[in-house]
């Protein structure tokens, strides 16, 4: 069974309060158009993440969240000048600090950065024809026309409020050659 396998790039989740500090007191994000996650957005507003040697630009994606976490790939960290761990989304034990900045202020974050571990998104039905479980770890084949590449210790999500997909940073989709989207199919 194939699946799309979309590119991750660089982002940031905040807080309601940190979207408040660096927005302006009862600020709401603007959607810019939705992700192929339910209920998720990319939004117009963009930070500026200031790392230990370097800075980037970067987007926001909503709604808010209960933490904040910025979401880079190795290249970016090195432009930042900082050294994350490979982590599941939301996992911000040892992810590394940084300042965000906003028009109308700037957040010091002391655990946000992280290279987000690559996954697999699916509900409960696609993850039975899929023979998997939550947790679970497998290898992906995602085929191109001339860098085909299997993706190992993938992380596969299961839940009733996601969309079958997955997700991998710009490094990875550039090691296989394509843009924002391709497919894979799991491999034993």
């Amino acid at each position: 069974m194939k699946f799309i396998v979309e590119t991750s790039a660089r982002h940031v989740h905040v807080t309601k309060e940190d979207l408040e500090i660096l927005f302006g007191k009862g600020y709401k994000l603007t959607k810019k158009k939705d992700l192929s996650q339910p209920n998720q957005f990319a939004a117009e507003e963009k930070v500026t993440v200031v790392g230990e040697k370097g800075e980037l630009k970067m987007s926001i994606l909503g709604p808010e969240r209960e933490k904040t976490q910025v979401e880079v790939s190795m290249t970016d960290a090195r432009t930042l000048g900082v050294n994350p761990p490979i982590k599941e989304s939301g996992d911000l034990d040892e992810a590394f600090p940084c300042k965000i900045i906003g028009p109308k202020g700037e957040v010091e974050c002391k655990n946000a950065i992280i290279v987000a571990k690559r996954h697999i998104h699916a509900t409960p039905e696609d993850a039975e024809k899929l023979g998997i479980k939550n947790g679970d770890i497998v290898n992906v084949k995602v085929e191109s026309k001339d860098r085909s590449i299997i993706f190992g210790n993938t992380v596969c999500r299961v839940s009733p409020s996601y969309a079958l997909a997955m997700h991998i940073d710009t490094d990875e989709a550039n090691a296989v050659c394509y843009g924002k989207q391709g497919e894979g199919e799991i491999v034993k």
